[in-house]
């Protein structure tokens, strides 16, 4: 019973020991995993987010110039009363009523007080103000279309950093097997050297290749964490494990079939947003021409006045005079004001406007044309590009094989050192093709998955 119980004891004190262990593992990353966390965090997104905020509001504040519009002012001066025969013309927002022109007792200064409030609403303005709501609804819209073209291409940049890792990485592993190898030639040539069966130069010519692929192995190491540094301006992370996505990297699965039945559609975010730029210039020329037509407005106001120069033409220069001799006026009505001069002006910018969207339209075909010949061409070529891919995988199997056999030839005196550095330098190369195929195949599913607007491949396979 006694056994049992530190049994017990000693498996529980055991699971203690295991569970912060297994609890402090990171997890493994894959593409779609970094994209979770760049499409949280990253800046450039959040700043296409602000953008549409920013078009929303302007969108709310078009609306609102539908409402009537208030205008209030106080003022409260202290100066001369001369004034002189003639008129004005009153812009709007002023309110003016005629004060009294005899006052010659008094003071030279008076003080005055004026308050008014005018209420301007447009009645009628031949569709200016529809198309001005529509032309900011459009903004919203393109400014919603330029963030999906952001997003789509900012996944391209991460598969493609991501790739470049994972390829440096690849080409750092290759570099270390190739520094293994010829520091075995090196100690088993010295050792053939010293017993007087092989000349001490090839322990020299042995030597310096090993330097040589340890320099190799330096510079790979430099382009890997410098790869990793690239991808961190993205993902914002500290680690990144990646040791599933190197496996997928070197022996990738082909995946034309599933972007084959795929193409270039109207909605794609690059087409869709160029589409939504036309529209705006479009929607833009029209509101310019509305705007050269005339604004039927009703107008109303409500004064008051006062100041220091009385009916009877007494004037005082004290302060709280100016708000005495109070005088109040209201007035409604309607008004037009049409600037015919804009007539020949809006209609040029309208026209101009009207140029832009021709240009953006076709610029929207020149890109439709141009990311199908793309896509169909980059299909192609990955198609072909995995069939090389196959046949690396093989020849490197092969070239491994041949060299552990020449290896130990070379071990037993049967072939010469030059003859050996020959057949791994053969090797070296298969390795070496069979990492620059995987690296251009991912980057094709990469530019057709952008082309495609599909990700999903990618993010599910590296």
């Amino acid at each position: 019973m006694i056994k049992d119980i530190v049994a017990a004891i000693c498996m529980w004190l055991a699971l203690a020991s295991v569970l912060p262990l297994y609890g402090q593992q990171k997890k493994e990353n894959t593409l779609g995993s970094l994209w979770s966390q760049v499409e949280e965090n990253y800046p450039g997104i959040a700043v296409k987010k602000i953008a549409i905020n920013a078009a929303e509001l302007n969108a709310k504040a078009v609306k609102s110039t539908h409402l009537p519009q208030v205008k209030t002012q106080f003022q409260n001066t202290y100066g001369t009363y001369e004034g002189s025969a003639g008129a004005f013309f009153p812009q709007p927002g002023f309110f003016n009523v005629s004060g009294n022109p005899g006052a010659l007792e008094g003071s030279s200064l008076a003080a005055n007080s004026f308050a008014s409030a005018t209420v301007e609403w447009e009645l009628f303005t031949f569709g200016r103000l529809k198309k001005e709501n529509e032309v900011a609804e459009t903004l919203v819209q393109k400014k919603v279309s330029e963030q999906d073209a952001y997003i789509l291409n900012l996944k391209k940049v991460l598969s493609e950093r991501y790739i470049t890792l994972l390829y440096n990485h690849a080409k750092l592993e290759w570099s270390k097997k190739n520094t293994e190898r010829l520091d075995d030639i090196r100690k088993i040539s010295s050792g053939l050297a010293a017993s007087g069966l092989k000349p001490a130069a090839d322990s020299l010519l042995a030597t310096s290749s090993y330097v040589q692929a340890m320099g190799e192995h330096d510079k790979w190491n430099g382009n890997k964490y410098a790869s990793y540094i690239k991808l961190q301006e993205l993902y914002d992370q500290d680690t990144v494990m990646y040791s599933s996505s190197i496996r997928h990297f070197s022996a990738p699965m082909e995946s034309q079939d599933v972007n084959a039945s795929q193409g270039i559609n109207d909605s794609h975010p690059i087409l869709a947003a160029l589409g939504k730029q036309m529209q705006y210039y479009t929607q833009s020329g029209e509101a310019q021409k509305r705007a050269a037509m005339p604004s039927l407005k009703l107008l109303g106001g409500y004064a008051y006045r006062g100041t220091g120069v009385n009916s009877n033409g007494k004037s005082s220069s004290a302060w709280q005079d100016g708000f005495r001799n109070n005088t109040n006026n209201m007035l409604v009505g309607i008004g037009i004001t049409w600037n015919i001069t804009s007539l020949y002006t809006n209609r040029l910018k309208g026209k101009g406007l009207n140029e832009e969207a021709n240009s953006a339209k076709l610029l929207q075909t020149q890109y439709q044309d141009a990311m199908e010949a793309d896509l169909s061409a980059s299909q192609t070529k990955s198609h072909w590009q995995y069939k090389q891919l196959q046949k690396s995988q093989i020849a490197v199997k092969q070239a491994q094989d041949a060299y552990g056999m020449y290896l130990a030839r070379y071990k037993s005196g049967l072939i010469t050192l030059s003859e050996l550095l020959q057949i791994r330098i053969l090797l070296e190369q298969a390795e070496n093709n069979h990492i620059e195929a995987s690296r251009s195949y991912w980057m094709l599913l990469a530019y057709e998955s952008e082309l495609t607007a599909n990700f999903d491949y990618l993010f599910n396979n590296l």
